[in-house]
């Protein structure tokens, strides 16, 4: 069974988006993983379709009604009865690639997009409903986060990614931030691929690599650092570069 990506949203249209091309797209059009966009104001019951109303309390914008989007999620849950169901929310979880994973080797996900000023609380209150946030900012909706997730788990189907273990060494999937890339040509604006590259010494790379993505990790996100088991502020190896220094 492929991966079933059912997506509760007012803009069907944007999906799937740019989840059509490249890799997630091709996979798509071989069947590695399925799209359901259902749009949400079809399951409103009066005839100017409303799915939202003003803030209890008052206050600015409007509030996404909990018994239009209740009959829309039961409605594709009973469609979908083994997906986990998630609304994009900067207040849920933060996206952790481990989290990705797990979804990347289930089913799928239903997916809830939120708009306006949220959602009524007693949606949550009355489903089971994973809230999760793709980082600490404020999006127009739902959808550019669903889009977000879904690439994250798409990429990790058996068959879309060209080989097997090329997502193995990227950053997040060890706890730390990927080690740096170089390619062709060997010197460019007078800067030089480093040796250690060069030397098709494997042991000697795969060091280095590790080396370079723990000082990246320690420099640049100090919070994974220490949550991989570093120290901070102590070098996170000591291994030697191709200039002689330590990491």
């Amino acid at each position: 069974m492929s991966f079933t990506a059912a997506v509760l949203t007012l803009y069907p249209e944007m999906f799937p988006g740019p989840l059509g091309t490249s890799l997630a797209g091709r996979a798509l059009a071989e069947g590695k993983w399925a799209l359901d966009a259902v749009q949400i104001r079809d399951f409103a019951a009066d005839r100017h379709r409303s799915v939202d109303d003003t803030p209890a309390g008052g206050g600015a914008g409007m509030v996404m009604r909990a018994d239009v989007l209740a009959t829309a999620l039961d409605a594709t849950a009973a469609r979908h009865p083994a997906l986990p169901i998630l609304a994009m929310t900067p207040r849920g979880a933060p996206l952790a690639q481990a989290r990705v994973r797990r979804l990347a080797d289930g089913p799928g996900a239903l997916i809830l997009c939120g708009r306006f000023e949220g959602i009524d609380q007693r949606l949550f209150d009355a489903r089971a409903i994973e809230e999760v946030s793709i980082g600490d900012y404020i999006l127009s909706g739902g959808e550019m986060a669903a889009l977000t997730l879904l690439d994250a788990c798409i990429r990790l189907l058996p068959g879309v990614m060209g080989a097997a273990s090329s997502g193995d060494d990227e950053s997040f999937e060890t706890g730390l931030l990927e080690y740096p890339h170089y390619t062709r040509p060997t010197t460019w604006e007078g800067r030089t691929i480093p040796q250690v590259l060069r030397s098709g010494d494997h042991a000697r790379i795969d060091a280095w690599r590790k080396a370079e993505a723990e000082t990246i990790t320690r420099l640049r996100r100090p919070d994974l650092w220490e949550r991989h088991g570093g120290a901070p502020g102590r070098s996170p190896s000591g291994a030697r570069h191709e200039d002689g220094t330590k990491s």
